[in-house]
């Protein structure tokens, strides 16, 4: 890739390169069948985690790497789930994964539909909102309910305009929205809200004197990273901090539905403890956890875990000279700030799937094809992370890193919108696929990381295990 189109999409996320890196990216558009330039967003992405990697190192070291992303790889690693599966099995598609961890109902609701006045509007059915959604659907008498038929769906949406459900759904609190083309989003109040922003944000939440990275062999070795997020942005960004040293503790809770197949791709490099955020003493363990943490991640509705003393500025307290990660769909300002999200939602308010749509024979809008904004969120908030750390390293302070599932969004469609998707190849990417052993799953496929350090090869070095395998301790480093 010509370093000019490195520097101008990095410019266009209203971020910066440092003015001595040392990198290549190897590869051309197109690769992924869209209009949109998916393989160069996640190259440079990727690119941006890299190089935060990489000056971690020069802070410890004094000594430069050269970084590398090959794009075919970059393009592969927003399909990652495909490639995390029991030796012997298929590579999974988003609709395989999206069978296995819906009831027949969500598999059903998640999806683009027409409604009455002609305008889209994307459903999402997954976790607790399928029930939730399929009663407002049925309000004029339909009785949608689990059995419900793709049919009767489609019916009970064909009844309503397009505004008038995404409204019902706002009130509701559940997932859903208008399939918006990118000049309505220019427009809308959450649109304009955040249309300024950077792809991410990265600001000073407290005081606290430099702390130089602990000891290790690796750029994020003996950072302590705690884990609270899910499927699929949040998990990711965590992942990406492991593949360069960190000790991960991801911690879940009883309440929470499993996230299913998800699970395995994005639990590796992680150690798995449960924690009930309901029980005192368990609440009392997370909180001493936080006490002795470098970098909290979490990827919940902006506000939920500030109901539970866990807000950035309670964190800066507690841990002064903490990195807090902060991921959502909408965005942490504007009307929107606390609906719930996810990938499509993110692509339908935003334009990228009405854009997909007029590339389609029947201008359906229609989602990309890979989970653009989940991998890329997580790939950019781990960037974030790990300049956050070099700040902290230096000038010392309390850091916040904010980022979200629309902002990666409009970033991608500003990247440009003109590939040939006739001539999107992705080709062979085996060279890629590496295997492992795991104790609660067996043999396991997966794709390797997608960014290539010259001294500090970024790689993962434990297996993926079920939620609570390990105790809710840090090693000791």
């Amino acid at each position: 890739m010509d370093p000019n189109v490195v520097e101008r999409a990095v410019k266009l996320a209203g971020l910066e390169l440092p003015l001595d890196a040392d990198y290549e990216v190897v590869g051309d558009e197109p690769i992924l069948a869209s209009p949109h330039h998916l393989a160069t967003g996640a190259s440079v992405a990727r690119l941006l985690t890299g190089l935060a990697a990489a000056e971690l190192w020069r802070l410890r070291t004094g000594r430069r790497q050269h970084v590398e992303v090959d794009m075919r790889h970059a393009a592969a690693s927003l399909r990652s789930f495909q490639f995390a599966r029991a030796v012997g099995e298929p590579e999974q598609s988003l609709e395989s994964l999206r069978a296995r961890t819906s009831t027949a109902a969500r598999a059903r609701l998640t999806r683009i539909v027409r409604a009455r006045d002609g305008r889209y509007i994307q459903l999402h059915g997954s976790f607790h909102d399928g029930p939730q959604i399929l009663t407002e659907l049925g309000l004029d008498g339909l009785g949608l309910d689990e059995s419900a038929s793709i049919e009767a769906i489609d019916a009970a949406v064909g009844r309503r305009d397009a505004a008038e459900l995404e409204a019902a759904l706002i009130a509701r609190r559940l997932c859903g929205g208008v399939v918006r083309s990118k000049e309505d989003w220019s427009t809308h109040p959450q649109g304009q809200a955040i249309g300024e922003l950077p792809v991410l944000t990265i600001t000073k939440i407290g005081t606290a004197p430099p702390q130089p990275l602990p000891d290790g062999a690796r750029p994020t070795s003996g950072v302590r990273v705690l884990d609270l997020t899910r499927v699929l942005a949040g998990p990711t960004c965590a992942k990406t901090l492991a593949e360069h040293g960190a000790d991960v503790l991801h911690v879940s809770t009883p309440q929470l539905e499993p996230g299913g197949p998800f699970e395995l791709e994005t639990g590796i490099g992680k150690r798995q403890a449960a924690i009930d955020l309901n029980d005192e003493e368990q609440a009392a363990a997370l909180r001493a956890l936080i006490a002795d943490s470098d970098v909290f991640c979490q990827g919940y509705r902006l506000g939920a875990l500030d109901r539970r003393g866990l807000s950035p500025t309670d964190l800066a307290a507690l841990r002064p000279g903490i990195v807090y990660v902060s991921e959502n769909c909408y965005g942490h300002v504007g009307p929107w700030a606390q609906r719930p999200g996810w990938e499509q939602l993110a692509q339908a308010a935003t334009g990228m799937s009405y854009r997909e749509g007029l590339q389609a024979a029947d201008g359906v809008p229609r989602l990309a094809p890979a989970a653009v904004n989940d991998y890329s969120t997580g790939f950019l908030a781990a960037y974030g992370a790990m300049v956050a750390l070099a700040r902290r390293a230096t000038e010392g302070g309390s850091w916040l890193v904010q980022a979200s599932l629309c902002q990666t969004s409009m970033w991608y469609q500003r990247l440009g919108d003109d590939n040939d998707v006739d001539a999107a190849h992705l080709g062979d990417v085996s060279e890629f696929v590496a295997t492992m052993e795991t104790q609660d799953f067996g043999p396991i496929c997966y794709l390797t990381p997608a960014v290539s350090l010259s001294e500090t090869p970024a790689r993962w070095e434990l297996p993926p295990a079920r939620i609570g395998a390990h105790e809710p301790r840090w090693l000791d480093r």
